[in-house]
């Protein structure tokens, strides 16, 4: 290889344990001490710490053999002291070398690799996969060969060399048959499953997994194997949305721990635990979970489960709509490796920020063009962001490939998905007739998966179908029981979000208001190119202080911002010399910003004053859409109102009024440029 790659470990998916304890050597290695034999016989017993503290006691009396070594590091890492295992572990290579065991001790250096891989640091894990390679050159075929094996189709998975991972993991499972090894067995089928499914074959990979599977509960395997392998079938489930088959298997898991003596691998349980209890609603109990189980893979090292861990509680926290403390777990689980997508991109959403948003998902799907199990998550909060942005091709054709993808693997929770995707599809196209279709449809789905969030978010999407139907009592049972669903979740920007809609309906029943106001629109020029040229992460920070700023000005003005439009406010103001005034508090403010930072972005405004009906905090008529045109002449850094609006404002300059045709507005309008600086 010309240069050392990241790896995914190679006997699990993120949801693995750290590290590979290194099985018992071969029954002809002599314990070197009567208290390596007890420490190994303990080890049998899986008295963890007994062994442990014996082993050490042998280590501390004289040089252990190859097999000593190997079981001390199981002891080490099974007991709680995981930072001394691969330093163990790099003794027993060095013993089984001068014992003339090369076999062995290449089976050692790829537990090694799977540890470095972990503990994050691929070019040293690479070293290990080489060396183990070379130990084996001129070897007959051992269970080693297909431990390499399993380790190359990780490390070309990660390329996207999708057909020589399932190669390499096909051969691996091949070896394990000939050698007739039950742990290799089963790592490698499971690693083939795994990697069916995410190429879209998923129930011939979720059948692999779950022979994989039994002969762990069963007792068939070592306990490190049964644990790897348990895990990775749980976090599969978890992963497909087959919540069902992810309680089986993890009841089942649980019972195998109490028989042998293991209370779990530290922290990765704990982590499937959590987003199980999640789904049935109890964040405050799922993110306490999520907190001790961090804490412990921390200790461990364990890289990739330490970033899902963070991820889980990121997730939970956006759901209680703590925006701040979700966009701080995921930005942890960023630093760990794991992609923060879909969560942060719904952040955005949920901020207003459409732009920033789509382009986080954009680039979290182009990351994923094969991985089907990967795109199932992503697709969903792409039909939300691009029905935010208006654009309903888009979401057309993502439900659509979210369809054909679930297609293939149909499980109450998957089928939910689809449903409350395709409902809020048809929504925004008109059919508020087949989405109310869908959306029923969902509920059942997810009353059956036992999912009260998801219910209650169909629920708040079938009232809006309803109320298009003009079935306005239908649709306030429904927002009704969305909204007390919300409250109990404690689902706070849900909940808020659902009063709102709530509201507006109890005012469109009423008689709208006319009012008198001045509508200003601001908008960032050029918005696209500064996002693409900027990266996503730093486009969301230069936003989130345009947004910060803009609105505590506007706050100061006395407008009232009406919606945030992603790149710009609609703020409405009592008078259109507030609404002068604070136009120029903007551009000011962004001026003096470019001349202490050296940049800021490019804004303009428009501002006109008109009659308008109100409906609760909403606006509307032709005054409202004539502000926004006028916006739309504007340049970068520069203010346009309409004569009829300075006319109101003593003193203000402004160039010379100049009539304009705007689009939807049959008479042309007289505007001017208005001074700041």
């Amino acid at each position: 290889m010309s240069k050392p790659v990241p790896l995914p470990a190679a006997l699990a998916e993120p949801s693995a344990p750290p590290s590979a304890p290194i099985s018992p050597g071969p029954p002809g290695d002599r314990a070197s001490s009567d208290a390596a034999r007890a420490g190994r016989e303990a080890l049998a017993r899986h008295a963890w710490t007994e062994a442990y503290e014996l082993l050490a006691q042998a280590d501390g009396e004289g040089d252990l053999s190859g097999g000593d070594l190997e079981a001390f590091a199981d002891a080490a890492f099974f007991s709680g002291h995981a930072d001394r295992q691969m330093d163990i572990g790099e003794r027993a290579v060095r013993a089984y070398l001068a014992a003339g065991d090369e076999v062995r001790a290449a089976f050692i250096a790829t537990s090694m690799a799977h540890g470095y891989v972990f503990a994050n640091k691929p070019s040293i894990a690479l070293a290990w996969i080489r060396r183990a390679e070379r130990l084996l050159e001129g070897k007959p075929e051992t269970y080693v060969h297909g431990h390499v094996a399993l380790l190359r189709s990780d490390e070309a998975r990660a390329k996207g060399n999708i057909d020589e991972a399932l190669a390499l993991a096909e051969a691996a499972v091949a070896i394990a048959g000939r050698v007739r090894d039950a742990d290799l067995q089963a790592m490698s089928m499971s690693e083939l499953g795994s990697l069916k499914i995410s190429t879209g074959a998923t129930s011939d990979g979720v059948a692999l997994m779950e022979e994989a599977s039994i002969s762990a509960v069963n007792g068939e395997l070592s306990p490190f194997i049964t644990g790897v392998t348990t895990c990775r079938m749980i976090a599969a489930c978890r992963d497909l949305t087959d919540y069902r088959r992810a309680s089986e298997w993890t009841e089942a898991t649980e019972r195998w721990c109490e028989r042998q003596s293991v209370s779990g691998f530290p922290g990765v349980c704990r982590v499937h635990r959590a987003e199980m209890v999640t789904l049935a609603g109890e964040w405050d109990r799922a993110e306490r979970e999520l907190g001790r189980a961090t804490d412990e893979l921390a200790a461990y090292q364990a890289i990739q489960p330490l970033s899902d861990g963070y991820y889980a509680i990121g997730e939970v926290r956006r759901l209680k709509g703590d925006l701040e403390g979700a966009e701080k777990a995921l930005r942890q689980a960023h630093a760990y490796g794991k992609v923060p997508q879909p969560a942060l991109a719904l952040i955005r959403l949920a901020e207003g920020k459409v732009k920033a948003a789509s382009a986080a998902i954009s680039s979290a799907l182009d990351d994923e063009p094969w991985n089907q199990v990967a795109r199932t998550r992503l697709l969903p909060a792409l039909v939300e962001i691009a029905i935010a942005a208006g654009d309903l091709g888009r979401a057309r054709a993502a439900s659509d490939e979210l369809g054909a993808i679930i297609e293939q693997y149909q499980t109450p929770a998957l089928k939910g998905v689809q449903k409350l995707t395709l409902g809020r599809v048809l929504l925004a196209e008109g059919d508020p007739a087949g989405a109310a279709r869908e959306l029923r449809a969902a509920i059942r789905d997810w009353r059956e998966v036992g999912a009260t969030y998801e219910v209650a978010r169909s629920q708040a999407l079938l009232s809006a179908a309803l109320r298009a139907l003009d079935d306005e009592d239908a649709a306030d049972l429904e927002l009704e029981a969305a909204r007390d669903q919300f409250v109990r979740l404690g689902a706070r920007l849900d909940a808020e979000a659902a009063e709102r809609a709530a509201k507006t309906a109890a005012d469109r029943r009423s008689t709208p208001a006319q009012v008198h106001r001045t509508f200003m629109f601001t908008d960032i020029v050029g918005s696209t190119n500064l996002a693409e040229a900027l990266g996503n992460e730093s486009w969301e920070q230069l936003l989130r202080w345009h947004d910060d700023r803009l609105r505590e000005l506007i706050a100061r003005g006395g407008g009232e911002v009406v919606n945030s439009t992603g790149d710009g406010f609609f703020v409405a103001f009592e008078s259109a010399d507030a609404s002068i005034g604070c136009a120029r508090a903007i551009q000011r403010a962004l001026a003096d910003h470019r001349r202490t930072s050296g940049f800021a972005l490019s804004v303009r405004i428009g501002v006109h004053s008109a009659e308008a009906n109100r409906r609760g905090e909403d606006y509307s008529g032709v005054g409202v859409h004539l502000a926004a045109r006028v916006a739309a002449l504007a340049k970068g850094g520069e203010i346009i109102a309409t004569a009829d609006t300075l006319e109101t404002v003593p003193g203000a300059s402004t160039t010379e009024a100049r009539e304009v045709t705007v689009k939807g507005i049959a008479a042309p309008v007289r505007v001017a440029s208005v001074s700041w600086t």
